[in-house]
């Protein structure tokens, strides 16, 4: 006997869909994924620290703070005139904290969006093609992954200058290999699935698969890879400033400012802990940010 479902019911089915769940046994879909994170505190903090930062970086020339003149004493301690002090110029800390978001999140992020459209680029047509391609493409890569970080960085400075131009280049170059590694080997997972093969018996080329069917499966790899480049990226910058490779005085930049007040730590310890504060809150929340798409999408 067939059971009949009331009008207007909510059957499992139905449930399911607005769960945003394709199927009981698969994972959530890219609706269900949102819905998953934003239920999510850290995730929901860290992204709302993320986003005051970027505020921060596009508006503080439009209220008028000033980074770069004498705001009062020399090395004033934290008070309501000036809430988080003053350097050993007599410049606002707060001030200089809120433009240094701008460099930060300038040279970092968009040497990351490089690294990330080189790396999945080379690592999806390696895992492809594989054969000699992915040969040549996997020993480039050890080559670069066996060179210290640090001298490789110096060396790339060296060569195509300080600029910011320049640094997003050379953070570009030092994450390509990384990402385009684990794309690589996700492609190479994927390619034992049947809709490869159905793909491949269609008649499809290769460039049609990769960009059609390869790339929208491994695109959850893909974000998570360009989160967690991106706080490398900016502790990158950060540590190139800081050794004098990256930003100049008079920026406001928190590694140069780290740099450059490290000598107060002990009778002025405000002129580097909220630099230092500022770098740790980026860093930490992209983490966040990442590994919770990357439970969400598991």
């Amino acid at each position: 006997m067939t059971a009949t479902v009331p009008a207007g019911a909510v059957t499992a089915e139905t449930l399911i869909e607005q769960l945003g769940v394709d199927h009981p046994h698969r994972r959530l879909t890219a609706r269900g994924r949102t819905l998953a994170l934003l239920r999510r505190p850290t995730f929901v903090i860290s992204a709302i620290i993320l986003l005051c930062w970027v505020i921060a970086a596009a508006g503080w020339p439009l209220v008028g703070l000033d980074p770069y003149g004498k705001a009062g004493a020399l090395l004033s301690p934290p008070s309501l005139e000036h809430l988080f002090g003053t350097d050993y110029l007599g410049r606002d800390v707060l001030a200089r904290v809120v433009a240094g978001a701008d460099s930060a999140l300038l040279v970092g992020p968009l040497g990351s969006v490089i690294a990330t459209v080189l790396g999945a680029a080379l690592g999806l047509v390696a895992g492809y093609y594989r054969g000699i391609t992915d040969t040549l493409f996997m020993r480039a890569f050890d080559v670069l992954a066996v060179l210290p970080p640090l001298i490789f960085i110096i060396v790339l400075v060296g060569a195509f200058g300080v600029s910011t131009p320049a640094l997003i280049l050379v953070v570009g170059i030092v994450f390509t290999p990384g990402i385009a590694r684990i794309i690589r080997a996700t492609t190479l997972a994927e390619m034992g699935k049947n809709y490869v093969t159905s793909a491949r018996l269609q008649g499809e080329r290769g460039p049609v698969i990769i960009v059609r069917e390869l790339l929208p499966n491994v695109l959850p790899t893909i974000i998570i890879q360009a989160t967690l480049s991106l706080a490398a990226a900016i502790f990158m910058t950060a540590s190139l400033s800081f050794l004098g490779l990256g930003s100049q005085p008079p920026s406001p930049d928190w590694g140069l400012a780290i740099s450059d007040n490290r000598v107060y730590i002990q009778s002025a310890w405000w002129t580097v802990v909220f630099p230092a504060l500022a770098v740790a809150s980026v860093i930490v929340s992209t983490h966040l940010v990442a590994d919770n798409i990357k439970e969400v999408s598991e």
